[in-house]
């Protein structure tokens, strides 16, 4: 039985992603629960100007499925990681087999007028918010993964992450990216891509050297530093459902390497003391060193630390006790783990104990690995909290839920935030806020703790949880790259049809 996401806070304490994706953003994090492909529709009429779609005409078209309400295969079909969604009912998935494929279900929707989003690992928590309104476009039958000769990795928009790391591993190379293994490539890269490797390597984002992208007049255009440079600027961090369907990635990829997974459990109530040792060491730990630090709600809260270290665990364990000293605590509970690449990545994954076909999504992939509901929401620690007894405070009391703080110090810095529209180089963590139900309270809660916890870190969020009650989310998402985002949005897709509530179209 896979574990749930409640014991793998506990056990391994994240899982990092990252990441929105829509109606495709561990062991996920809510992060890469949100991650999974490109978000949805959202907000658009069920009876657009644009005129009925001619379904029988699309199915035609395709070489892929086409699934329609009373098709025999549409129940399956549409369903998403968090059931919470289950009562969606979009007009149409298309599961697409190839490129011609997706430009046939962009060209038939763009002609309808009728609302259209990407699927590939199913992970949004946005979700369906027009039903019987929209078609989505499912990618997750395009999900190779291709090594070349010169380290560079051709990868579909469809691929799992088990999958990309698997088929690198195979090559001995590697790729920074999210833990999740369920989650889809495609929403944890255009979202930016957070993972327990960024320190060393980067964002998942900074690592693409291509994408094949149909954009909204159904054109398939590769997006690249000499060809189309505003939209491969826009991909690397705009998120994803903004400015068409990626179909394929290409990355740089680098050896895979050895890693050590480590984790420490701190005694209840020491959470104020911990945060501030763990701030104050993150923010100049070296590039090898990545960590997030846990939290959960009670009275008192309590912590952990997990993470991993591009290294043997003998220099692990100086910077450990390097960590340990400047919290002022004690520990607990302390264990380090020596791995390789795709062993720690099945670890934070929650498959520590599972073979690769296990380490696969029960609802559509033939593993183990169980859909989730959930809620979620997110800021941004741009700097140390000040007084980290504040955010303490936010968790007192409370039950069932957790904070995770995932480091972004190291390579993602030495990035301009003008460079790739991920705004937020420099950064110390992202914080995650998750509560494993679907609740009103939970919803209360979540939104609670995400404003109180803004008053502390300003309008911050990160698109790969994308929050529909999030305040002033352009500039939250996107900070200063926002308007250049709108821009490079109304060049490619001029007439809004890439569109939900979020959308950088509405801008």
């Amino acid at each position: 039985m896979a574990m749930d996401r409640r014991t793998v806070l506990r056990a391994v304490g994240f899982g990092v992603g990252a990441a929105a994706l829509g109606l495709s953003s561990v062991a996920c994090t809510p992060a890469e629960k949100a991650a999974g492909g490109q978000p949805d529709p959202t907000g658009t009429p069920a009876d657009p100007p644009g005129g009925q779609m001619d379904w029988n005409a699309l199915r035609k078209r395709l070489t892929g499925t086409l699934n329609l309400p009373p098709d025999s295969g549409y129940d399956q079909a549409k369903l998403a990681f968090n059931p919470m969604f289950d009562t969606r009912q979009p007009a149409a998935i298309a599961q697409c087999a190839n490129v011609s494929d997706v430009q046939a279900c962009v060209g038939a929707a763009a002609a309808a007028g009728i609302p259209i989003a990407a699927r590939s690992g199913g992970h949004s928590y946005a979700g369906y918010s027009t039903p019987d309104a929209g078609l989505v476009v499912d990618v997750g039958a395009m999900n190779t993964v291709d090594v070349h000769a010169d380290g560079t990795a051709v990868i579909g928009a469809g691929a799992r992450l088990i999958d990309v790391y698997s088929g690198l591993a195979k090559a001995g190379r590697a790729l920074p990216g999210g833990s999740c293994p369920t989650v889809g490539i495609a929403g944890l890269t255009l979202g930016g891509g957070i993972g327990v490797l960024t320190g060393k390597y980067g964002l998942t984002c900074d690592s693409v050297v291509s994408a094949q992208t149909v954009t909204a007049d159904a054109v398939l255009r590769t997006a690249a530093a000499d060809s189309e440079p505003d939209l491969y600027w826009a991909l690397r961090g705009g998120g994803g459902g903004n400015f068409g369907i990626v179909t394929s990635f290409t990355f740089r990829t680098v050896a895979a390497p050895q890693l050590t997974v480590f984790q420490v459990q701190f005694p209840a109530g020491s959470l104020t003391e911990v945060l501030g040792g763990w701030q104050s060491f993150t923010a100049t730990a070296p590039d090898e060193f990545w960590s997030t630090l846990g939290m959960s709600a009670g009275s008192p809260p309590t912590c952990r630390i997990n993470g991993c270290y591009v290294g043997p665990a003998g220099d692990m364990n100086a910077l450990l006790d390097k960590l340990i000293a400047a919290t002022g605590c004690q520990p607990v509970n302390r264990f380090a783990l020596n791995k390789d690449y795709l062993a720690a990545m099945m670890y934070f994954g929650g498959c520590a104990n599972y073979s690769l076909a296990q380490c696969r999504p029960s609802w559509n992939g033939g593993g183990v690995l169980g859909r989730e509901s959930f809620t979620a929401s997110s800021r941004v620690l741009t700097k140390p909290l000040l007084d980290p007894g504040q955010l303490t405070a936010l968790l007192t009391g409370r039950q069932g839920m957790d904070i995770l703080l995932d480091s972004m110090v190291g390579a993602p810095a030495r990035i301009a935030a003008s460079d790739t529209a991920f705004a937020y180089r420099g950064a110390l963590a992202t914080a995650q806020i998750y509560v494993g139900a679907t609740t009103s309270a939970a919803r209360t809660a979540v939104d609670e703790v995400r404003d109180g916890l803004g008053n502390l870190t300003g309008d911050t969020g990160f698109v790969n949880y994308i929050d529909p009650g999030i305040k002033n989310w352009a500039s939250a998402y996107y900070g200063g790259n926002a308007s250049r985002l709108r821009s490079v949005a109304q060049h490619y897709d001029p007439h809004s049809v890439f569109s939900f509530a979020q959308s950088v179209s509405k801008i």
